[in-house]
């Protein structure tokens, strides 16, 4: 093998593995700054009204309030540990797979991807972290639904709820929701197609008024146009996979102390919210969950793309 194509290997799985930095350390600024609307929504999502295990809420404003007298800052913060390690997970394998699998499908760089070759690599980079990560994202949204009026013991942490699961349950209940986590996997693909088409167009149109070519374009965007990308792709991603979201969170909730879950599968959970909820159902929590997803993508994209200047201008200083 040649000395440049050996180069151009070692640069490229650098590149990648400078993705994958920069995704986790987005991931984690995301979570440390939303998390407390991550358990609003994750308490919206799985109230059918039916069930007197969990408090009821008014609105966003009233949940965080009600749950800031009555469970302090732990109550707002429940989870935090499993989202931290989910989402900083998760963003970094995104992105790795996301990176390479664009640069498969461009056969490295030789040629140009098209809307379809980035939805495919969103896609399958969506599959791949969803299998690695559903256990944690089970575990986060059970401590995040742990309130006073709980029944069964609850779990003490992420190790405590983890061990406690497999003890009671078996290893096949951490996979709880993976078919609605799935389905998800839509979510990341039209949200990445969604942030790179209009990346593009920004892009073009700014380097048309600058009268630039487009090997300056990674000058050409600032961390506002990265915020503006960020959240509309965002708000496009959740509009259309949101009931998913809810059908996953109702799914992963722990059984009754006689170890029954409060639905079966996710057509059960489509056939009794449809029954009792109707429409509204599959979009509970959807307010709190915009509050927090839409900055928070902002903020990832801002991150992710600074972080990843950043280190390209170090690797090319060396």
């Amino acid at each position: 093998m040649s000395e440049s194509k050996l180069k151009s290997q070692s640069q490229s799985g650098r590149w990648q593995w400078e993705n994958a930095t920069a995704g986790a350390i987005a991931g984690f600024a995301t979570v440390a700054a939303m998390h407390p609307l991550d358990v609003v929504r994750t308490r919206f999502q799985v109230n059918d009204g039916r069930v007197s295990n969990l408090p009821t809420y008014k609105n966003t404003a009233h949940a965080i309030l009600t749950i800031a007298r009555l469970e302090g800052l732990r109550g707002l913060y429940a989870g935090f540990s499993p989202a931290v390690l989910g989402s900083t997970l998760s963003w970094g394998l995104y992105f790795f797979f996301y990176s390479r699998a664009k640069q498969r499908y461009s056969k490295n760089g030789e040629e140009k991807l098209s809307p379809g070759h980035h939805l495919a690599s969103a896609a399958e980079a969506g599959g791949l972290v969803c299998l690695c990560t559903n256990p944690v994202w089970l575990v986060k949204t059970r401590l995040q639904l742990q309130t006073p009026l709980h029944q069964t013991r609850p779990y003490s942490g992420l190790y405590d709820a983890f061990t406690t699961i497999l003890k009671e349950e078996g290893w096949r209940s951490l996979y709880r929701g993976i078919v609605p986590g799935l389905f998800l996997v839509s979510h990341g693909a039209i949200q990445f197609t969604a942030y790179e088409e209009l990346r593009k167009v920004i892009v073009d149109f700014k380097s048309k008024q600058r009268k630039k070519n487009a090997d300056g374009a990674d000058n050409l965007l600032n961390s506002v146009d990265y915020a503006i990308l960020g959240g509309s792709s965002k708000i496009a991603a959740i509009l259309l996979t949101y009931p998913f979201q809810v059908i996953r969170a109702r799914l992963q909730q722990r059984p009754s102390s006689g170890g029954i879950p409060r639905y079966m599968d996710s057509w059960h959970v489509v056939r009794e919210a449809a029954r009792f909820e109707g429409l509204r159902g599959f979009y509970k929590g959807i307010t709190p969950n915009l509050l927090k997803n839409v900055p928070a993508s902002s903020i990832t994209f801002i991150v992710y793309e600074n972080v990843i200047n950043f280190l390209h201008k170090s690797r090319k200083a060396n």
